[in-house]
């Protein structure tokens, strides 16, 4: 292949980009003509100040180029790469009033988290959160919170400049005590990985370099509060990637309040996560249908805000960060569950909804998480493995 003139072609792309942030994602189908495209590419962005703009995803063996187009580059190079628009996801939460201090959230104690401490708080367990960055100023955060990455900002701490991300933060591993908030895995470690910016906007190569990110550092679990209607061929495959790396990851199905869902909480991979209501329902807005593997609190959620405030919010985003957390309480017990284990445990340890006039159990999917069960569970599961390894050895 001809590593300098695909560059050649590239810069072209770049040059004529329009200043709207179009951008594309080209993947490579040959790991070797990958990484002779990456090694050209180090040795010529020295030179052309242009392709510092190029971003690069080894894992999914991916580059992406600010373009609006790349026709020029499928003519000459169709039987080894393919392009893809490099398209804009979105938050799943909607902010509501703010409230004053927080201590014990409806959504904590619905999923009956407190009675799980006695055997899990998810010590040890690190759990990236690729969202909007965290507070890393909240009283409630401080000892909670690991350096994680910046990739709008490379170089600077993920702070949070929307407050979603501080939110997902207090829901998942809070430890305020008696004097601020609890979340649900209190000894958890956060990892924030600042995809979105500032409007709760990201690109799908944001979130594929936090999935990258997340698999090179060794993390447990991802929580991922956000998606999008479109499929996206490079975000499933870094998605297969984290998932054949034994990162279990949890993702919110969507606010439309329609049977289906965003990706990529459809993709198979991920734990796909809807919303209840205060009454146990499942709520209004959030989707629902049998690729649903398990629902969580959603409805006016409070938790930690920017300027250690606190604030309710709805949506699936919130739902996700319960589920995240019940899951962290279980791996820091089971380490060595894969996703696909994990997943069947809280779907098998999910307690039946209540159903609105009309619906079907069957149409809705999963039932509501609860940790004190999927603790209970995972604890059986081990000492029947333990059994059967005794009986065979």
């Amino acid at each position: 292949m001809d590593y300098y003139g695909f560059w050649q072609l590239l810069l072209g792309e770049i040059s004529a980009a329009p200043k709207n942030g179009e951008r594309r994602i080209v993947t490579f189908k040959d790991a070797r003509q990958y990484a002779g495209a990456l090694a050209q590419w180090k040795q010529l962005k020295k030179k052309r100040p242009a392709l510092r703009k190029v971003q690069a995803s080894p894992l999914i063996r991916a580059f992406f180029v600010p373009a609006a187009g790349a026709a020029n580059l499928l003519n000459r190079f169709a039987d080894a790469l393919s392009v893809e628009e490099d398209l804009r996801i979105q938050l799943h939460a909607v902010p509501e009033e703010k409230k004053g201090t927080v201590v014990m959230p409806w959504g904590v104690k619905a999923i009956h988290a407190p009675q799980a401490w006695s055997r899990s708080t998810g010590v040890h367990v690190k759990i990236g959160v690729i969202d909007t960055g965290a507070d890393y100023r909240h009283p409630d955060l401080r000892h909670s919170l690991a350096s994680g990455i910046n990739l709008l900002y490379r170089g600077m701490l993920p702070l949070d400049d929307n407050g979603h991300g501080t939110h997902i933060a207090g829901t998942l591993a809070a430890a305020g005590g008696t004097h601020g908030m609890m979340g649900v895995a209190p000894r958890a470690l956060l990892y924030p990985v600042k995809a979105f910016d500032h409007n709760g906007s990201a690109y799908v190569s944001d979130i594929v370099l936090g999935i990258d990110w997340c698999v090179q550092n060794r993390i447990d679990i991802i929580n991922m509060s956000f998606g999008m209607k479109t499929r996206s061929k490079a975000l499933h495959n870094v998605v297969m990637k984290a998932y054949r790396a034994g990162i279990a990851i949890v993702a919110s199905s969507g606010n439309d309040g329609k049977r289906g869902g965003d990706y990529p909480a459809r993709y198979p991979e991920t734990i796909a996560v809807g919303a209840i209501d205060k009454r146990r329902r499942v709520a209004a807005f959030s989707n629902r249908g049998p690729y649903i593997d398990v629902y969580g609190p959603g409805e006016s959620v409070p938790s930690c805000w920017l300027r250690e405030g606190y604030k309710e919010m709805s949506g699936t985003s919130m739902a996700t960060s319960h589920v995240t957390g019940a899951a962290a309480l279980l791996l820091a017990l089971r380490p060595e569950l894969t996703p696909r284990e994990l997943k069947l445990l809280l779907r098998r340890t999910a307690a039946p909804v209540r159903l609105r006039k009309g619906q079907r159990r069957a149409s809705l999917g999963g039932g509501a998480a609860d940790a004190m069960r999927l603790l209970r569970a995972g604890a059986r599961a081990r000492r029947s493995r333990e059994r059967e390894s005794v009986a065979q050895g």
